[in-house]
Order: C-alpha cells, then sequence, then structure tokens
C-alpha cells in the first residue's frame, strides 16, 4: 500500500531539499560574487564537501520512497553513485599525490579526478531530480 501520508511528504520535501543544497549552493554564491564583485567565481569543490547535507537528504529520501513505494530505484542509485564516486574521487587524489599538493594538478591524473568529481555531481542531480518527482507523486490529486 502506497503512503502518501504528511510523513511521507515531509521527508521528500526536507530531503529533497537537502540533495539539492550541495549542488545550488555554488551556483547561487557565484551569482552573489558576480553581482558584488563583478568577478566570476565558482567552487566546483563545494558540493563535495557539503556531501553531508546530500547524504541526510538522501537517507530522508529513500525512507520517504519505501513508504511511497515509488521512486527507490533512481534515488537509491544516485545516493549509492555519488556517495561511490566520492569516496573513490578522494581515494585516488590520495593515491597520485594530488590531496596532499605533492603532485601537480595538471595531467591524466588531475582529469580523472576532475572527471570523478563532475559524474559525481551529476549523480547527486540524478538524486535530487528523484526527490522532486517522488514529491509530485505525493502531492499528486488523482491516485497513482
Amino acid at each position: 500500500m502506497k503512503r502518501k501520508d504528511v510523513l511521507t511528504k515531509i521527508l521528500a520535501i526536507a530531503g529533497t531539499a537537502l540533495v539539492w543544497f550541495p549542488i545550488l549552493a555554488p551556483i547561487l554564491l557565484s551569482v552573489v560574487v558576480i553581482i558584488t564583485n563583478h568577478v566570476f567565481r565558482f567552487d566546483y569543490l563545494m558540493p563535495a564537501e557539503l556531501f553531508l547535507f546530500a547524504l541526510v537528504g538522501g537517507g530522508l529520501l529513500i525512507w520517504a520512497a519505501l513508504r511511497a513505494h515509488s521512486r527507490q530505484r533512481l534515488i537509491g542509485w544516485g545516493l549509492g553513485i555519488a556517495a561511490g564516486l566520492l569516496v573513490g574521487g578522494q581515494a585516488l587524489a590520495v593515491v597520485t599525490g594530488l590531496a596532499s599538493g605533492e603532485t601537480e594538478p595538471v595531467g591524466w591524473r588531475w582529469v580523472l579526478v576532475l572527471a570523478l568529481l563532475v559524474v559525481f555531481s551529476l549523480a547527486l542531480v540524478a538524486t535530487g531530480v528523484g526527490g522532486i518527482l517522488l514529491s509530485r507523486d505525493l502531492f499528486k490529486k488523482n491516485g497513482g
């Protein structure tokens, strides 16, 4: 039985907001810096730094998805891939010496770590989209 009660809706909304926070924060801060200082600055590492918010939000989304029997795969896979890529990217940065500064941030090692960071961010976006779709499903007036 699908549960569309208030608790499930609150879990979905809070989880979606927390998952999108690490993605939207650097974008919004970049806009503020452009408006105030007329300089473009973008912290591409911020989604990884704020992953704890996405992890908590993803947990809430998984809980809501299990209660609603909806969007479980998209949310679960997105969060799992994001967590795995974050750990893998950090491990690769440590192993290659990029994390300590021992190795210059150039070449294939740097590109590989950045590629993992980009795919990590895309997995977070997929999780956030799953949260939006779950919330939409929960607030539909007609059954379903």
